[in-house]
């Protein structure tokens, strides 16, 4: 990937067209590992990615987009699919009327359950290819990206003024 000489300091044009490219495939690597992940549990990684956003607190459909960074009518259509199949359920949302929350289902939470132990063992080589503390600094790198895109396009409000993180630094497998 790297075509510069020893010498070239790349420009920040440079730098940002090698970070997309890089965070473009990083995506469908996350998106190719997830959809195998998220097999045991008989959900997609778009069915887990929407539950694991509400493992921790029922949110609204606009506040659970906000929060993974795509559009509100996508996540209704997956909320709508899971509640159909008995993985979640919308209940009344005491702020906003019409607005209503979604929550993971006894079986939702069964399900993301049995996505852990593969879960785990991914982890588990990703840790053992990147080391630990390497590991822990790649996904600080990855927050900080996130956070100075954030700032440079404009933040998302949180959904309810919880951590913006799409785990919410919860360690249940709520995601890749």
């Amino acid at each position: 990937m790297r075509s510069e000489g020893a010498g070239h300091v790349p420009s920040e044009q440079e730098l940002l067209s090698r970070a997309a490219l890089t965070v473009f495939r990083l995506n469908g690597q996350f998106l190719g590992v997830a959809e195998e992940l998220a097999k045991p549990g008989g959900l997609t990684a778009a069915w887990w990615q929407v539950l694991g956003a509400v493992l921790r607190e029922p949110l609204p459909v606009a506040g659970i987009a906000r929060t993974m960074g795509i559009t509100r009518q996508s996540v209704q259509r997956i909320a709508d699919l899971l509640v159909g199949r008995g993985l979640a359920e919308y209940v009344e949302n005491p702020a906003h009327r019409r607005a209503k929350l979604l929550r993971p289902t006894t079986a939702g939470r069964e399900a993301v359950s049995r996505i852990t132990p593969p879960h785990a063992q991914f982890a588990a080589r990703l840790a053992a290819e990147l080391g630990p503390e390497g590991f822990a600094e790649t996904v600080e790198v990855l927050e900080r990206l996130t956070a100075a895109m954030d700032s440079a396009t404009g933040p998302p409000s949180s959904p309810s003024g919880a951590d913006p993180s799409p785990s919410g630094g919860d360690p249940s497998p709520s995601g890749v």
